[in-house]
């Protein structure tokens, strides 16, 4: 602006009219920041109720009581202010002049409905930066016009209306984290939501960061186990891995989720839940049972309820994702789980739609598959040089009449390394968990596996699909040689034997036994009626006469041809004892 320019006026508003010393300071403000002369018009405002606001070329300099508390809030928590500095910063904020105050950018609510505000006056405004209104309700910004942006609410619209005003407050969303927040529920806003009290949090982590790059990443060669003998032995899952488990509604998604996370107990791994549009009632039964295996006490479940605001369940991923990396980057392994993104892309879509945005393939905005990516590409093993954490994200989603090539499902399916199908006809059949053997895959595979589970699993999967095979071509057949009427029953006992109750995972050895034991043909003695509670008894045999060999494969995670061997052989004596007496 050059110094011969004077603009028209400026605005000062405040309860009480401004002295002349205080005119004359202002004024002297205006004249160095602007290098010209101002027209200084008071307003009075009840609404201010000590200070000043200040408007001058387009910009709002904010010296009221309500800037000067929110900039102490902020020093407080960016400075981790001791107990000692606190009372001289709060003398300081509050009584100081800071002629240097940055410019505070002041929108006008246009228009508030359905968790969405639309708003003017905000030209240097970011996006996903945080506005702050004057109700308290905080917003993020998600879409820019000619003349407006957009803005999803974090609270109650109904304390906004058309005509409030809302100020930036240059941040982006984040989130309190610390190690007070396991054995917690909370909210998608870091809240806690079980009535147990305050959570005292130790730093504050944006929601969106970039993922690590490739120098900050090393293999995915450590095993993630679940403790459900198909998918370990199968399609074994690695810390640092994104696996996908897909299904229709009540397949047992979420029940192949908790059982991992039960799994975890004792292993050093902290767990996080994230609950995505689910009723209230159903996450209060998953923490529920959490608590009943002991397992909370290294889980977060994070609720972002059906019944919560549709912003609500836009970020829960997001919060669950940085609360992860809290603990990655402190070294730590994480297993989180999104349940479901199914839910989360329609939110998505409805605020979308919401923002007039235009939609695109099943009504979806176009930009919904970078949603998803820039999500889970946040999971990896990080190097040694960062510490060696990792994130394992078992994301859910939901499908349609097992139509896995519908947008959502084809989206992540890409962004993945891998899924565990889930099929209807499995499940109603009685196969729990319903794992689709020739749908599902790990891409990780093998390096995902102890050596004992690598060697012990063999040739499992070729097994199970040559007896499909058999078992299509034999249905509608009466006379059948000795041979293929073995095979069908070695077949249906390996069928029988990845059935597994809920609740129930499996230690390393004793999926190692089990797996050794059913490969070497011996379950082909035992009737397929009573191979799962022969498979508790054998286990259990196990534990009672040969417990040396257990703890050697747990400890080691190798086995050598000598404990093979012994295996079968004890397998061999008990099922003589047992049914051949």
């Amino acid at each position: 602006m050059s110094s011969n320019e004077t603009l028209e006026q400026a605005v000062l508003r405040s309860k009480e009219a401004p002295s002349e010393a205080q005119k004359a300071r202002f004024l002297d403000f205006l004249r160095k920041k602007y290098g010209c002369d101002f027209d200084l018009v008071w307003e009075k405002s009840d609404d201010i109720k000590a200070g000043f606001i200040l408007e001058a070329g387009g910009q709002v300099y904010d010296w009221s009581d309500k800037a000067r508390f929110e900039q102490l809030r902020r020093d407080i928590k960016q400075k981790a202010v001791s107990r000692d500095q606190l009372m001289p910063l709060m003398r300081k904020v509050l009584t100081d002049w800071n002629e240097d105050i940055a410019p505070v950018e002041m929108g006008k609510v246009l228009s508030v409905g359905d968790g969405i505000a639309t708003l003017d006056g905000l030209e240097g405004a970011a996006y996903g930066e945080i506005l702050l209104f004057d109700s308290g309700v905080r917003g993020m910004i998600q879409d820019f016009k000619e003349d407006s942006v957009g803005c999803i609410l974090f609270g109650d619209d109904e304390e906004i209306e058309a005509g409030s005003m809302a100020r930036r407050t240059g941040r982006t969303a984040g989130i309190p984290v610390g190690d007070d927040y396991l054995g917690r529920v909370i909210d998608a806003l870091g809240n806690p939501i079980d009535g147990l009290g305050e959570i005292n949090s130790t730093e504050y982590r944006p929601m969106e960061v970039p993922a690590p790059g490739i120098l900050d990443r090393q293999p995915v060669n450590v095993p993630m186990e679940t403790g459900i003998l198909s998918i370990d032995s199968m399609f074994p899952i690695g810390r640092g891995q994104r696996e996908l488990i897909i299904g229709d509604r009540q397949t047992g998604k979420t029940a192949i989720a908790t059982d991992t996370i039960i799994n975890q107990k004792g292993k050093g791994v902290v767990c996080i839940y994230v609950a995505i549009g689910q009723k209230a009632s159903s996450v209060s039964r998953i923490v529920g049972t959490l608590k009943q295996h002991e397992a909370m006490d290294y889980t977060i479940v994070i609720n972002a309820s059906a019944s919560d605001p549709v912003p609500l369940q836009y970020i829960a991923p997001y919060t669950g994702c940085s609360m992860a990396e809290y603990f990655m980057y402190k070294g730590k392994d994480v297993l989180i789980v999104y349940d479901d993104l199914s839910k989360h892309a329609i939110a998505y879509r409805a605020l979308s739609l919401l923002l007039e945005r235009s939609p695109g393939r099943e009504a979806y905005p176009g930009d919904v598959f970078y949603l998803h990516s820039r999500l889970l590409e946040r999971s990896a093993h990080l190097s040694d040089a960062l510490g060696g954490g990792s994130i394992t994200a078992l994301p859910i989603v939901e499908t349609q009449a097992g139509d896995v090539s519908a947008y959502i499902p084809t989206n992540i399916i890409s962004i993945t390394d891998g899924q565990i199908f889930l099929e209807s006809d499995l499940f109603f059949a009685g196969m729990r968990p319903a794992v689709n053997v020739g749908l599902s895959v790990s891409r990780v595979g093998g390096d995902a596996q102890t050596k004992a589970m690598k060697k012990a699993a063999g040739a499992l999967r070729l097994d199970l699909a040559q007896y499909r095979e058999m078992q299509v071509f034999t249905q509608f057949s009466s006379d059948l040689d000795d041979m293929t009427k073995r095979q069908l029953v070695y077949g249906e006992g390996l069928m029988m034997l990845l059935r597994q109750p809920q609740y129930r995972p499996y230690s390393q050895h004793q999926q190692v036994i089990l797996l050794v034991s059913a490969l070497a043909h011996l379950f082909e003695m035992v009737p397929t009626e009573d191979i799962n509670s022969f498979s508790r008894d054998l286990l259990q045999h196990f534990e009672n006469t040969e417990s040396s060999l257990c703890n050697s494969i747990d400890e080691t995670g190798m086995l050598p041809d000598n404990i093979r061997e012994r295996i079968i052989d004890v397998s061999r004596d008990f099922i003589k004892e047992t049914y051949l007496k």
